[in-house]
């Protein structure tokens, strides 16, 4: 019941930011979101889509070959563009991810912890923006940092804050490890997992690598959003507006990655002294980039469905094959002669010996 709810909350938050928008800005924004896309831009965010496609997949290859499982690149590939075209067409942003998870831990034979590598892998490329972001955001000038600045004895309590807490958290993790509870044997997996997965020396360069090479291409989008949309920005100036963007649709409140991004970049441009509403069609530009770079799993799905469809079809004939075989190795019925076909005269002696013999041998 709770997720259900919280399923429906997210929809509805989503829901609700886009309403707002639509309410503040109008539908110019997304109508322009529609009209600025041109054949160059789309090739453009196709080809970088690819590039960070393939990177995650090979992120995805290094975890799960980490924890011991088996995944050829080629299928991750295939596996990872089904997964962005569901999360880019279904609500809630990750339910490509569990797809993937569960389809890669039944191929495998241990689902939960194919669940755990799919974790793993999206939250190292979280790790990457989060730290980036931040970095990016304190140094940076833009909005955020002037309302950073400008509140800054807060900022410094919220962090200290959130260093204790992480404290804490460290501290009852390594005692919880050393019990012998379910809990306790869940921590020591998860921690050996993340050695195995993320932290270990033949694994850790490839993650970094490939999650810097997949947040510089979805900035590299970004850019080429902002430029179909028209803005003359500089990149050091976009660059922040763009990585708070992305730290957006972290939120898990959405529709299909449609939201807070739009709401945190028409703020963002906005309070940054650009207009709102170009902000609000970049987001949307960025959007329809990344709905088309995900096309390309529409296509896995349908050529699996059409394999399969081709699989059930030839079992099925290959059960049919056996009866019809069977059918025509049944002997023929010998045709009756003319001879055997007249009639034959029985005599009562041939009844009667018989009954005979066989009332004898049972007495």
């Amino acid at each position: 019941m709770n997720r259900s709810i919280w399923a429906w909350v997210r929809v509805v938050g989503g829901m609700g930011i886009l309403a707002v928008l639509l309410w503040r800005l109008g539908t110019g924004a997304f109508v322009d979101g529609l009209r600025v896309i041109d054949g160059p831009a789309l090739v453009a965010a196709f080809s970088i889509g690819v590039a960070t496609t393939v990177f995650s997949a090979w992120r995805w290859c290094l975890v799960a070959r980490g924890l011991g499982m088996k995944l050829s690149l080629r299928g991750a590939i295939a596996d990872y563009y089904k997964a962005l075209f569901i999360n880019a067409a279904l609500p809630g942003g990750v339910l490509g991810d569990v797809d993937r998870a569960v389809q890669h831990g039944r191929d495998e034979g241990d689902v939960g912890k194919s669940v755990r590598a799919v974790v793993l892998e999206r939250t190292a490329g979280q790790v990457v923006l989060i730290s980036v972001g931040v970095t990016v955001l304190l140094t940076v000038p833009s909005p955020v940092l002037s309302h950073l600045e400008a509140h800054a004895r807060w900022l410094a309590l919220a962090a200290a804050s959130i260093v204790g807490v992480a404290a804490l958290l460290v501290v009852v993790f390594g005692r919880l490890r050393s019990g012998a509870s379910r809990w306790a044997h869940a921590a020591r997996t998860g921690v050996s997992e993340v050695r195995a997965g993320l932290l270990a020396r033949r694994n850790w360069p490839g993650v970094v690598l490939a999650s810097t090479v997949v947040l510089l291409g979805h900035l590299a989008t970004f850019v080429v959003a902002a430029r179909a949309a028209g803005s003359t920005a500089s990149l050091l100036r976009l660059a922040p507006l763009m990585l708070l963007a992305l730290l957006a649709m972290t939120l898990p409140v959405n529709i299909g990655g449609w939201g807070p991004r739009e709401g945190v970049t028409a703020w963002a441009f906005g309070a940054a002294g650009l207009s709102a509403t170009q902000g609000l069609t970049i987001a949307v530009v960025y959007g329809l980039f990344a709905f088309v770079a995900a096309l390309p799993g529409l296509v896995v799905i349908i050529v699996r469905a059409l394999a399969r469809a081709r699989a059930r079809t030839a079992e099925k004939a290959a059960h049919a094959v056996p009866a019809v075989s069977a059918i025509a190795t049944v002997p023929a019925v010998p045709a009756i002669s003319a001879v055997s076909a007249a009639p034959v005269i029985v005599s009562p002696q041939m009844i009667t010996l018989p009954m005979r013999e066989l009332v004898g041998s049972s007495a």
